[in-house]
């Protein structure tokens, strides 16, 4: 891959070993703030990405969803630019493909913060006035989805000619929702002498095309498998009719604890087995692309709080929910893709924690089953639903 260092990073060298965000060559404020947040032990994309960032280099890492990646580039974001003291011109853009996560990471961001660095979210979905209002007192990181931020360009509401880093996370997905022209004009009115963070779950070659065009001579960072479930989550199948789905699903609400993630491959699909959970006496919510931001935004609250144990979703929502105790995933439908199938699963099992991901198949969909089985190397519990309880195969 030409311009991109072969070198593959995992943990640090014995030698270099990151056991704790103390360790970084980081200021003692940020490492306050840290602490303060109780973060304390790095995980490997961050043990792995932090060093080089601050260094200064560009970086490429693929790794799997829930692994940290968030504290990897804002670490090294916040710590450039508190050192270049108080300045009202804006010194990192953080582009995302969804509103959700964009509010997430403003989140961390104030975490690490304490409320005291200055950010603008730019997203759709949301009023214009307040997110132009942020950018006008002085902003001095833009967390943004491509559209929203290239009609603001258009429209010469904003200035990006101050940035130094630039981010760009969860870019496989950017590129799957059709952003790569509006990432092409947003990054060439940015600076040529930047950093760039370039993070993806997988490698495709229309990553290594993005990495070759914004990207010089990066460190290589790849944890683990970019395309495979986490050993932490049990896998499970359920040969299942379509008629029989919907009591399985409360079958397993029963006999399991904990919160569950319901996916579906429609937003009608989505409504529905979310009435069918409330009817029975379930507490559900769900989140699709018909919904309001205020309503999505109000769901993925209301289930992280607790208030809701069950949310049911499309996959519009499976990389922009960030929810760290989920116990239980559930493909009620199939996912299409293999890719799909590890980014639902993905949103359990999270960090050191166990999950459990059961996935529905209806008997014509075996073959399907089989061919997503081989292409990611695994092996599911399969069982038989013909009674009222499932029987293992």
């Amino acid at each position: 891959m030409d311009g991109i260092s072969l070198a593959r990073h995992g943990f640090p060298n014995q030698k270099d070993q990151v056991n704790h965000f103390s360790d970084f060559n980081l200021s003692a404020s940020l490492k306050a703030q840290l602490a303060i947040a109780k973060f304390i032990t790095p995980t490997p994309v961050q043990a792995a990405a932090i060093p080089p960032a601050l260094e200064g280099r560009d970086i490429l890492a693929t790794a799997q969803t829930g692994t940290g990646k968030t504290l990897s580039f804002l670490v090294p974001l916040i710590e450039k630019m508190q050192a270049q003291g108080n300045s009202r011109n804006v010194f990192g853009l953080i582009l995302l493909p969804t509103r959700e996560l964009a509010i997430q990471v403003l989140e961390q961001h104030r975490k690490l913060t304490g409320n005291r660095g200055s950010a603008a979210l730019i997203v759709g979905g949301l009023s214009e006035e307040p997110q132009l209002e942020q950018i006008r007192r002085g902003a001095q990181i833009i967390v943004a989805t491509p559209g929203r931020l290239e009609d603001f360009l258009n429209r010469r509401l904003v200035n990006l000619n101050s940035i130094r880093m630039l981010v760009l996370d969860e870019v496989d997905r950017m590129l799957d929702m059709g952003f790569q022209p509006a990432i092409r004009r947003i990054v060439a009115a940015l600076p040529a002498e930047r950093q760039t963070l370039c993070y993806s779950a997988t490698l495709s070659p229309a990553i290594e095309e993005v990495a070759h065009n914004y990207l010089r001579n990066p460190a290589r960072i790849e944890i683990g498998s970019t395309l495979k479930p986490s050993d932490n989550v049990e896998l499970q199948t359920f040969e299942v009719d379509k008629e029989k789905k919907q009591e399985l699903l409360e079958h397993l609400l029963n006999q399991h604890h904990g919160s569950f993630l319901v996916f579906v491959r429609t937003k009608h699909g989505a409504d529905r087995v979310a009435r069918r959970l409330a009817r029975s006496g379930h507490s559900a919510t769900r989140i699709h692309g018909d919904r309001t931001q205020s309503q999505r935004s109000a769901a993925l609250r209301s289930f992280a709080q607790g208030q809701h144990r069950i949310l049911v979703a499309t996959d519009v929502a499976a990389r922009g929910i960030d929810v760290p105790d989920v116990a239980h995933v559930v493909n009620f439908d199939m996912p299409r893709e293999a890719e799909d199938f590890v980014h639902r699963i993905g949103r359990t099992g999270r960090a050191s924690r166990r999950g459990v991901a059961s996935t529905f198949a209806m008997p014509e969909e075996k073959g399907e089953l089989r061919k997503m089985e081989r292409s990611l190397a695994i092996n599911t519990r399969r069982f038989r639903v013909r009674a009222k309880q499932p029987t293992e195969q």
